[in-house]
């Protein structure tokens, strides 16, 4: 008997994992995978191009996104165990909107990175991590981290929605009420985590403002939607 979730049920980054032919790695394979790969190349480039400052930023990343990719896998186990109503869960998983979230905010991120932030007075964020002219590969691996890192975000932006949402919607019995709640508050969890980026973007007051600006946002709405959440 396969116990596997249905597709439509699980987000994008489960999707892609569960399908791969022949991989069969687990949760905390895949989690470990992930870090590993993108740690490695990190300080592999680091110590080639001789920027080691910027790894620690790279670095950074890598343990956010990691974080998140946890905190997704124990929302969508959680929320599929649950009895929460089959529109609610067609809302998280099936619509994918976490998805369109990230690219917004990735879009978002290389617009700032390369058209606003050089038309500022002072040193463009990019030109400070890696030089006056960055190795082709590196900003590749940094995009390539900063995505992960969106689609993350993205997730978490639409969790705390949904969750808001299926507070206000929903009654639930008093199990499913407690799972939705630790789904809640797992999420702001990881918006706290992202805290972590700030020292970072401590120079950059729109990227600052819009890192610091998503933690607040995705704790308020999360704890309200924990305190909102009816058995």
């Amino acid at each position: 008997m396969n116990d596997a979730p249905e597709y439509g049920e699980t987000w994008v980054y489960e999707s892609i994992v569960g399908a791969l032919p022949g991989v069969n790695i687990g949760e905390a394979g895949a989690i470990t995978l992930q870090i590993a790969v993108f740690e490695v190349a990190v300080l592999v480039f680091a110590w080639v191009y001789d920027l080691w400052a910027a790894a620690v930023a790279g670095t950074a990343a890598i343990v956010v996104a990691a974080a998140g990719s946890v905190v997704m896998l124990r929302m969508g186990e959680w929320t599929r165990a649950a009895r929460v109503p089959a529109p609610y869960r067609r809302l998280l998983f099936g619509s994918s909107i976490e998805v369109v979230l990230g690219v917004l905010a990735f879009v978002a991120l290389v617009t700032h990175l390369f058209v606003f932030d050089p038309r500022q007075p002072g040193t463009p964020l990019m030109t400070t991590l890696f030089g006056p002219e960055p190795p082709v590969v590196v900003v590749y691996l940094t995009l390539l981290v900063l995505w992960d890192l969106c689609y993350r975000i993205g997730t978490s932006w639409w969790a705390a929605v949904v969750g808001l949402w299926g507070a206000v919607r929903y009654r639930f019995d008093g199990p499913t009420a407690e799972t939705v709640r630790r789904v809640n508050l797992l999420n702001v969890g990881f918006a706290v985590a992202q805290v972590l980026l700030l020292p970072f973007v401590a120079d950059q007051p729109v990227l600052l403002l819009a890192v610091g600006g998503h933690v607040v946002a995705v704790t308020v709405v999360s704890v309200t939607a924990a305190a909102l959440t009816r058995a």
